[in-house]
């Protein structure tokens, strides 16, 4: 051993054990322990160590020993699954992706719930890694870093090292649907802005303005309105459309960023004496379950979530299962669903 030299080498494929996390950050097991697994007793230990602790394991590629009891190659076809809101639209509809292809393999599936808050999702990610989850699929959250585990990001825009990403179009859905509201005579189009958090609202964005300037249309700011709440129901965008008529200018047309804030924008427009779409017209985006029963039923670009879901259960299995070559990025075709809420412009 050369001199000075303190830490044991570590064969690439060799399995990290607690002990060496210990041993590469010189701490006792039992405090490493107490770290990774957030128990009460590491509420004493300061944040600047816990913080090199938890570095320390995910630079290690440290995994909780999950089958030490058991036999050495057995299994726990389980996956985790953490997503924004289980309960809104979106989320539950690509889990209901995800529990229909896991049904067939007999894999099962684990659930947190991010927020959009990456501490909230690294607690979830840890844990589910020590409840013997063999591979993670997100949904709506971009990765702070790559994951000990096969990953499978559902509308993530990431480049991390072992996960695939899964989205939507962006630039064909932006093609959709502002063609459809310029063959409608619309060119005066007021635009919501999906929340930065969301890995989908940048891309989204990117893709309106680009092909908005292509045909000749101009996205004024007065027009634009950044949302900028978690809420996953149709306040989402009451207030933001409340807002956009009080600035008194003149639009005929809204692409909202999701169905939740264009059904909560139509409600706003009705309760100002506004008609939809015989004064505005307003287009949304996923085509969750309640867009087609609302009144007016929206038009809608269409993201395929429940498929979405599905294919991310079946990369992940195909990656757990020994699948080598799986791919960096999988865009899926959105669809243009044409219903009650967009007409032709007044004369």
């Amino acid at each position: 051993m050369a001199a000075g030299k303190t830490k044991r080498e570590r064969r690439p494929d060799a399995t990290v054990t607690l002990k060496a996390v210990a041993e590469h950050v010189g701490f006792s097991p039992g405090t490493i322990s107490a770290v990774l697994n957030n128990a009460p007793s590491a509420r004493h230990i300061p944040q600047p160590t816990r913080a090199r602790i938890v570095a320390a394991a995910r630079e290690l590629n440290y995994q909780p020993n999950f089958f030490a009891r058991s036999l050495r190659k057995k299994r726990t076809c389980t996956l985790g699954v953490i997503v924004h809101d289980i309960g809104d639209g979106y989320g539950a509809m690509v889990v209901a992706g995800i529990e229909n292809y896991a049904r067939q393999r007999d894999y099962f599936f684990v659930t947190g719930v991010h927020r959009h808050d990456p501490d909230i999702f690294e607690r979830y990610a840890l844990l589910l890694v020590q409840r013997g989850v063999e591979g993670f699929i997100t949904v709506d959250f971009n990765l702070p870093h790559s994951l000990p585990l096969p990953t499978v990001a559902v509308s993530g825009h990431g480049e991390n090292v072992g996960a695939t990403n899964i989205f939507v179009d962006h630039r064909r859905a932006a093609e959709l649907a502002l063609e459809h509201l310029v063959k409608l005579g619309h060119r005066e189009i007021a635009v919501m802005r999906g929340l930065e958090a969301s890995p989908d609202a940048g891309p989204r964005w990117e893709a309106i303005t680009q092909v908005a300037r292509e045909m000749g249309i101009a996205i004024r700011p007065e027009l634009t309105l950044q949302i900028d709440s978690e809420e996953s129901s149709p306040n989402l965008g009451y207030p933001y459309a409340m807002e956009l008529l009080a600035r008194k200018q003149r639009f005929t047309a809204l692409f909202a960023y999701n169905d939740v804030s264009a059904i909560g924008a139509i409600r706003a427009f009705q309760e100002a004496g506004l008609r939809v779409p015989g004064d505005i017209s307003v287009l949304g985006f996923d085509d969750i379950p309640a867009a087609a029963f609302h009144y007016p039923s929206l038009t809608t670009v269409r993201q395929p979530l429940h498929r979405m879901g599905e294919i991310a259960a079946e990369t992940l299995v195909q990656r757990i299962e020994g699948r080598k070559d799986y791919p960096g990025e999988i865009a899926v075709a959105p669809e243009l669903i044409i219903r009650e809420s967009t007409g032709k412009i007044a004369a």
